[in-house]
């Protein structure tokens, strides 16, 4: 495992989500790696699942809400994702069972967290830091 040559990744958010379920039937994408425009949107979601590989169900999710990127730049799995302060945990992988319109970007973490569980704000600052990526 080695650190990744790459810049960090910033966005903010611009949609919160309070909500958690255990039955929501995400699939764990095979790529590893996804480019990401300035201005994309994407949603955050984090899960405790951390041992999932390409294919697998995810079920287990807190979500976070949705946050628009402020520069290009690459999401990889390992990436560490830190707002308010707090790392929140560590890139997965990616969903994209609602894509072209945003990816699921799927944070391993601890515990389910929400928004609300870490204290999120709108306009909050989010950033994904390079990281050991998990599984290499």
């Amino acid at each position: 495992m080695k650190l990744a040559d790459k810049r960090v990744v910033r966005g903010r958010f611009v949609k919160l989500l309070h909500h958690k379920r255990t039955d929501r039937g995400m699939r764990l994408m095979e790529e590893r790696t996804r480019c990401i425009r300035q201005g994309d949107i994407h949603e955050l979601v984090t899960t405790t699942q951390a041992s999932a590989v390409a294919g697998d169900a995810i079920d287990r999710v807190g979500f976070l809400g949705f946050a628009e990127f402020e520069a290009g730049g690459v999401v990889q799995r390992g990436d560490r994702v830190v707002a308010g302060g707090r790392v929140l945990g560590e890139v997965l992988g990616f969903d994209e069972c609602h894509f072209p319109n945003h990816y699921n970007i799927l944070i391993a973490a601890a515990e389910l967290l929400a928004s609300g569980d870490v204290g999120l704000e709108v306009e909050q600052a989010v950033r994904f830091e390079p990281g050991e990526e998990i599984g290499d």
